[in-house]
């Protein structure tokens, strides 16, 4: 792939790191104003799917790819959306007894685990750098972990909701990844793997991420409105606390249409594992805005830790293209 269009897709990851990383902070005056989680999530997605709805019928091309998809990617597309709601609600649940600053690193275990699923559904990564800084980010996450003072480790209940979005996470970004056409390639998967007839090929043409976003979002905020109505919620808008609207309008556009659009535009170009690793900056963006914003604090070690995480990005990134992932990356965009 061009070099100028990996650039593109690196900036594309980075807008939605920054994107998705700003949701734990509009989300904090919403539950200070009593909201519960479902009916946060619930308008959070609804939001964003009419912005992605208005921001696809703006534009002849966008409406064209819509009526392009075929009806089994129109049915992954809501599949991904209803999946998204385990990941997103466990996150946000999480952040009612967990801090924002834990929340969002405790979440960034999720690219070792899309590295591992790569190496058999998806490209993997390349080269020993790309490994290297993994590994880094990872230890990195760790400290941050144990920085913790004991005495303040929120409830185990929390924690949990924290790594089980990290694990649903990855699976939706694998998946994700093989909707845009990503497979694994006999040059990539390594030996040993077994590669199912066809997929060593590159697939079709990916769909424009406007129809895929508005189709995930709408699929997520339905999920949610049975869910909400089922736990004798209310889905009206006059039933919203006072002064919640710009929160939700910010959570809406900015942390999930834009955010989602973003990512799933990004891993077209770059791929699911490195779009994975480039987006482990949005844990020390969030941590940096919650200590401005709201106060929260961390310790040195915790610090040290968010640094190896930019570190391993940094790593990543700069350095010679491995030649067998030019090659992969080569064929795909010939075919």
């Amino acid at each position: 792939m061009p070099v100028g269009a990996q650039a593109v897709g690196i900036m594309l990851v980075l807008i939605s790191a920054a994107g998705f990383g700003s949701g734990a902070l509009f989300v904090q005056p919403l539950y200070e104003a009593n909201m519960e989680p479902l009916a946060v999530m619930f308008w959070r997605f609804t939001l964003a799917a009419a912005f992605s709805w208005g921001f696809l019928l703006l534009s002849p091309v966008r409406i064209r790819s819509l009526r392009s998809l075929p009806r089994r990617r129109v049915a992954i597309l809501i599949l991904l959306g209803a999946l998204y709601v385990g990941n997103s609600y466990a996150f946000f649940a999480s952040l009612q007894v967990v801090s924002i600053s834990l929340a969002s690193i405790i979440a960034y275990l999720y690219p070792a685990m899309v590295a591992v699923m790569a190496t058999r559904f998806v490209r993997r990564l390349e080269g020993r750098r790309a490994w290297i800084a993994l590994g880094i980010s990872l230890v990195g996450v760790a400290l941050t972990l144990g920085g913790i003072p004991r005495g303040e480790l929120p409830p185990l209940w929390g924690l949990a909701l924290a790594f089980a979005n990290a694990v649903i996470y990855a699976i939706w970004i694998v998946l994700q990844a093989r909707l845009a056409g990503e497979r694994p390639t006999r040059s990539t998967a390594g030996p040993g793997i077994d590669i199912p007839p066809g997929d060593a090929e590159a697939a079709p043409a990916a769909p424009d991420p406007s129809p895929a976003a508005a189709l995930m979002t709408s699929a997520t905020a339905l999920v949610y409105a049975l869910l909400l109505l089922g736990s004798g919620g209310s889905v009206s808008p006059f039933d919203l606390p006072a002064g919640t609207w710009p929160a939700l309008l910010g959570l809406g556009l900015v942390s999930t249409a834009i955010a989602i659009q973003a990512f799933y535009a990004g891993v077209r170009r770059v791929g699911g594992a490195r779009a994975a690793l480039i987006s482990t900056v949005e844990p020390v963006y969030t941590v940096v805005l919650a200590m401005i914003l709201f106060g929260e604090r961390l310790t040195p070690m915790q610090l040290l830790g968010g640094a190896l995480v930019i570190g391993a990005v940094i790593l990543a990134e700069t350095g010679r293209p491995d030649r067998v992932g030019m090659g992969a990356d080569a064929s795909e965009s010939a075919a």
